[in-house]
């Protein structure tokens, strides 16, 4: 494996995690302060998911199964912006804690694209 490839994996796995982490507090504090039990479900779904997939790509048996599991991780990531503009927009979240956070998942998602585009570039070369 390229070490460039390496180290953009071992990065968005720790972004991931770390993004993971903030979504577990966003849910407890949607519950806890807004009762807000919904969307809270949708974003801790979509935005652990994305570390989840990252996971599970790190082990693919294939560099196929692991663009998958990156492209999955790429969907999630984009789908919890949308859910993340949502409760901006409805007033769940602040717009500070909105750009923290959509500022991070952007981060991922850039990363997940580049990783996404470097592989097939890889692939269509074999």
């Amino acid at each position: 494996m390229e070490e460039s490839k390496r180290q953009a994996e071992d990065i968005i796995k720790i972004k991931s995690l770390q993004f993971a982490k903030r979504i577990l507090k966003l849910y407890r504090h949607l519950c806890e302060t807004k009762k807000e039990f919904v969307l809270a479900k949708q974003i801790l779904r979509s935005g652990t998911s994305i570390g989840a997939n990252v996971t599970e790509a790190k082990c693919a048996v294939s560099r196929r199964e692991f663009l998958v599991k990156m492209q999955i991780a790429f969907k999630e990531c984009v789908e919890t912006l949308f859910w993340l503009e949502l409760l901006e927009s409805d007033s769940y979240i602040t717009t500070n804690e909105y750009d923290s956070l959509n500022k991070d998942c952007e981060e991922i998602r850039k990363i997940l694209s580049a990783i996404t585009k470097s592989t097939k570039s890889k692939a269509s070369k074999v």
